[in-house]
Order: structure tokens, then sequence, then C-alpha cells
């Protein structure tokens, strides 16, 4: 009998309404997640990748239930999360933490450091503000800080400090999944490599999973064990990050490690093999969203949405170039 997984995303759609119209009805609705299914195992970092406006920021948020879905559903724990009344959702969200992109605007500038790291202990009645203080002064510590850190304010810290705090007051109540919304885009790089480093060691000291949310691949290839590539609110490839590095099946994902800089000056940069914009959510394109910047397209892709099938084993793609080369399989 396998093991449950700890997170399962099943046929989640997400619709947003656009404008109000007469008697203030929504003038069209814009999808921002069509039909995606994927699941993560427990201990394990699961990356989504994909250009901005792609849904995957929109979809980290229909996990921790900060936005509910228009179809489909989210398991945590084998849980329907989705069915869950607002107290159970309460405390079930003490195993499900966040780390927001902006260490500046994600912390209360008029909270000192203290404040701000057990205000989840405090949210779930840890009352005893002794032991508050014990469990903060022990995570800064864990994140590379001091304790006398905690009578300080946000903006005595530098950016890289201040994701260290906000990564410390996701641990704070010990979860068991944490959402990481590009949780290193506004750093520097040098300070990239640091935060991204503490968060691997940290995920093997609490056995955490992680659902990594970034543009950046070569980030997202450092810590995730597997990598879902979104395009237009849909997956279109998900393997394993060898496989994924090595043997990428779908054109968007290929254009996507082309855009990787390579660190070597003598390196002659290639060509860029797609153009164009990503398609208007309100007038989408028929058939795969991909084509009309795709230069393998043909006539099938115009009229025809592809679904993630198994190109190999563990290695799913969204492409009727694939399929058909004679790829078969099933959906995951």
């Amino acid at each position: 009998m396998s093991e449950i997984p700890l997170l399962k995303v099943i046929d989640v759609v997400k619709h947003f309404p656009l404008g109000g119209g007469i008697l203030n009805k929504p003038r069209a609705w814009i999808p921002a997640i069509d039909r995606v299914s994927f699941s993560v195992r427990r201990g394990e970092s699961f990356g989504l990748v994909g250009e901005s406006g792609c849904g995957k920021t929109t979809l980290g948020r229909l996990i921790l239930r900060l936005l509910e879905p228009t179809s489909g559903s989210v398991e945590f724990d084998g849980q329907n999360i989705n069915a869950l009344t607002r107290a159970e959702m309460r405390f079930l969200r003490r195993r499900m933490q966040i780390i927001f992109q902006d260490p500046h605007s994600s912390l209360d500038p008029r909270m000192k450091v203290e404040a701000i790291v057990t205000e989840p202990l405090r949210a779930i009645q840890v009352t005893t503000r002794s032991r508050r203080r014990e469990v903060a002064t022990e995570l800064l510590g864990k994140v590379g800080l001091r304790s006398d850190d905690l009578a300080k304010y946000p903006h005595e810290f530098s950016g890289g400090q201040r994701q260290r705090i906000g990564i410390a007051r996701a641990l704070c109540v010990r979860p068991d999944l944490i959402v990481a919304d590009e949780p290193v885009s506004a750093l520097d790089v040098s300070i990239q490599a640091q935060v991204i480093n503490l968060m691997t060691d940290l995920k093997d000291e609490f056995k955490l999973s992680y659902v990594f949310i970034s543009h950046d691949l070569s980030v997202v290839e450092h810590i995730c064990d597997r990598i879902a590539v979104m395009y237009f609110g849909s997956i279109v490839e998900l393997a394993s990050t060898e496989k994924f590095s090595i043997s990428p099946r779908h054109p968007y994902t290929e254009t996507l490690l082309q855009a990787v800089p390579i660190p070597d000056p003598h390196y002659k940069t290639q060509p860029f093999p797609m153009e164009g914009d990503v398609p208007d959510p309100i007038d989408p394109p028929t058939g795969c969203a991909f084509h009309p910047r795709c230069q393998y397209s043909f006539d099938r892709c115009r009229v025809e949405r592809p679904v993630l099938v198994e190109a190999t084993p563990q290695h799913y793609v969204a492409c009727w170039l694939n399929q058909s080369r004679g790829i078969e399989g099933g959906s995951e």
C-alpha cells in the first residue's frame, strides 16, 4: 500500500471576475488556474516554476486556502481542506505555513522581531510569554540571528536578515509543509545562496516538505526534488530535477532552460527561440496555449488542448509533439 501524499492537488480550477457590469455582475471571468493536479510526498521539495503571470503564486495561495478554488480540491494529509470549517482550518494552519516573496512588506514595521516570530504561537494560544520567547530565541539561532535581535524592528535589518526572520516565523509552529513564494527573488545574488542553503538545512532538520515557487530555474534545480513547469495556468511538464535538466520534453521547458545565464565569458549565446508574449487571458488561444509562441507547433496544436501524460516513467508532459512521436502513457 502506497503512502498517502502529504499534499494532493486535484483538478483545481480558479477563475477571477473581471470588472462589474449590469447589476454589478462580472463582465467576464479570467482563468488563472486550469485543471492542475499534482502531489507532494512527505519530506519532498516540489518546485513550481514559470514566467510571471503563469499562475504559480495563485496556486500557492489555493494550496493554503488563502483563496477558494472555482472547482477541484486540495487534500492535506488525506483531508479535503476545502470542506473544513473556519475553526477546523484554523487548527490545520499550524501544519501549513508560508514564506512570502518580499521580506520588507511581509513584516509589520511596528512590531518587534519577538512579536513577529511568535505571532503564530499567540494565534494558536500558546499563552506563556516565557515559552514564546524561548521558542523565538531558539529559532533565531537556527536562522543565523542573535537573541538580542528579538528587541529590534524590521527596518534595522538587511533584506537577507528580514527573510531569515520570515523563515523563523514560518517555523514557529513546527509545520509539516511550507509554501515558499519566490523567497529569494527580492534578495541580492550573494544573499540568495545563503538563504537557499539555510532552507535546505532546515528542511532536513525539521523534516519539512516544501512547495517552492520561483521563476529562477537555477534556484529551483538547487533545492527541489521534482519540478512542475507552469504555463498559462496549467502544468505542461512534471519530472524529477535530474530528468528535467537532462532531457526536457516540452518546448517551453527547453526555452526556460536556454534562458538561464551560463557563467562562462567564452560561451556564445544562442538565439532565443521563443517570440511573442503570454496570451491574453480574456481571449485565450484555442488548442495548446503555448502554440502561438512555439517553433514546433502544427495543426493539432492549434485546435486541441494536450493533456498531461507520462512520457517516460515519472516524467509527465502535455505536448502533442511528444505524443506524435509515439509516446504513450497516463496522467498522474
